[in-house]
């Protein structure tokens, strides 16, 4: 009988659970032939959510659970989920019920009987969401895949179902500075895609900021491509062909028609440009090379407080 682990990341979302695990604990004991295992990740959680999986693992022996020393973040908690499931299969779900565990029955077959790599779900909509963060979505991923070349079109997220060999794969990438759809389309694999609709949340609230969001699309750009780099020495060139340029324009025009030329107006604009410029390159150099500090310092990527698992570590 093949076993299902799924892995659901937890941040402040006490009321939300007790929904989640009587939903997919539903869904998951219609699939025959399998069993499973939920494994929660409390992500450093401020309110009661650890204790609301505490009370939902002595009443539920597939639970198991850890928390993090403190918030390690979304990415951490999946990687950290993924090291410590032992199914033939794991299955990455949000709390808030916003992925359908209705799908898991799809996803099952299609991993198991079809021969998928993977299984993963992809919104059709982003119903509840506000028009501003909907355009800088839809935006971040045409971006992204010019820089990447690779496939991560919008609404793909983490829901997904994936083989034990997919998990191994990207388990073997253990760098400190994650992007989990990255790593999902780098590792390659076959995989299916079922869609569904965006539903709000059915308790709590996001988490997730303009501010956040625009750090998450930074992590995704800059942990997969050096184009932004081309990009600056591209656009440098560009600049001092337009100086050479201006600068002919001006001789030309002051020494042959005597036109008076408002040396200073000219040359405090200029520095006022060049120096913005400067510090847009060196401040995207700046993010390669702090990425670089921080892999280079082996710290570890989640540090686990407590587990109602002995083996867990």
């Amino acid at each position: 009988m093949k076993k299902i682990s799924v892995i659901v990341p937890c941040y402040n979302e006490e009321d939300s659970l007790p929904l989640f695990h009587r939903e997919v604990t539903k869904v998951l004991r219609e699939i025959e032939d399998a069993d499973y295992e939920l494994l929660f990740v409390n992500d450093g959680s401020k309110d009661h959510t650890i204790d609301v999986i505490k009370l939902l693992a002595i009443k539920d022996s597939h639970i198991s659970y850890f928390s993090f020393s403190r918030n390690f973040g979304k990415e951490a908690a999946m990687y950290a989920g993924l090291s410590h499931a032992d199914g033939d299969y794991c299955v990455i779900m949000d709390a808030d019920l916003q992925h359908p565990p209705s799908l898991l029955k799809d996803m099952f077959y299609s991993v198991d009987k079809e021969g998928y790599d993977c299984c993963a779900g992809k919104r059709l909509d982003r119903t509840g969401e506000g028009k501003v963060r909907n355009f800088l979505s839809h935006s971040f991923y045409r971006v992204i895949q010019r820089l990447t070349h690779m496939d991560m079109s919008d609404g793909a997220g983490d829901f997904r179902m994936m083989s034990r060999q997919m998990v191994n794969a990207i388990l073997e990438m253990k760098e400190y500075n994650r992007y989990m759809k990255g790593l999902f389309s780098f590792v390659g694999f076959e995989t299916k895609w079922v869609e569904f609709h965006n539903v709000e949340r059915i308790a709590g609230e996001t988490k997730w900021t303009l501010r956040s969001l625009f750090a998450y699309a930074c992590e995704g750009i800059f942990s997969f491509s050096t184009k932004p780099l081309m990009i600056s020495g591209m656009f440098g060139s560009f600049l001092l062909v337009i100086s050479f340029i201006l600068a002919g324009y001006i001789g030309v025009d002051t020494l042959f028609f005597h036109h008076k030329f408002n040396g200073l107006l000219a040359i405090t604009l200029l520095i006022l440009v060049l120096s913005s410029i400067q510090m847009i390159f060196v401040s995207i150099l700046g993010q390669y090379v702090s990425k670089d500090y921080m892999e280079n310092k082996n710290r570890p990527i989640y540090i686990i407080k407590e587990s109602n698992k002995p083996w867990v570590s």
